[in-house]
């Protein structure tokens, strides 16, 4: 069975909204577009490389995909290339709610039960990325339908935006699998994968533990 990964850019108070530009999504007046982009340096560039390894699909929302739509097919001979390279080539699929036309190439309409839809593609792929999607996300999230969740985290505060988790989180363990990378500019890279059981409790009270 295929892995799901989904990977964020989130600031420090979880606004994962618009971090590549301005015009990404302005909803509820987000003015705060492109807040990732002078926090990039070269170490984030090369981890994000990196877990792009084994991808074989992308799965993604309706407004991601639009976004990736216009400007990964423009972008094979450019600075981003190789990314523009696997990204056009590889089966895309969309979950959309509405019915609609997909130009760009290898693109597939999920259908409106995403979450079956979503299943069932762990029987096509090996490893299957859901960048960004922030509305689809909370439906992933909801249903524990991921294997994997990369976060960078960015040193900002932004109080106001699309949170990571905004609605319909079930309790869940997660374990890190490996070791969080720091870059120079101070975005921390933190990679989980989804664990079996439900969060523990206890009591730390001083009344509670042995001496």
């Amino acid at each position: 069975m295929g892995l799901i990964h989904i990977d964020l850019f989130t600031t420090l108070d979880g606004v994962a909204q618009a971090p590549g530009g301005p015009d990404e999504d302005t909803d509820s007046g987000f003015v705060f577009g492109g807040w990732q982009a002078p926090l990039l340096d070269e170490v984030v560039g090369e981890q994000v490389n990196s877990g792009m390894a084994g991808m074989d699909a992308l799965l993604l929302g309706r407004r991601t995909y639009d976004i990736f739509a216009a400007y990964w097919p423009h972008q094979g001979e450019g600075v981003d290339g190789s990314i523009a390279r696997l990204f056009n080539h590889l089966p895309k699929y969309v979950a959309s709610r509405q019915s609609r036309s997909l130009e760009w190439a290898n693109s597939t309409l999920l259908r409106p039960d995403s979450a079956v839809a979503v299943r069932e593609l762990r029987d096509r792929h090996a490893n299957i990325h859901v960048i960004g999607s922030l509305d689809f996300v909370q439906t992933l999230f909801a249903e524990r339908l991921f294997d994997r969740l990369t976060l960078w985290v960015y040193p900002i505060l932004l109080g106001s935006g699309k949170k990571v988790f905004a609605d319909g989180v079930v309790p869940t363990n997660l374990r890190l699998i490996e070791p969080v990378v720091t870059s120079p500019k101070g975005a921390v890279m933190q990679r989980y994968a989804l664990a079996d059981g439900m969060p523990g409790v206890g009591d730390m009270s001083a009344g509670s533990r042995e001496d």
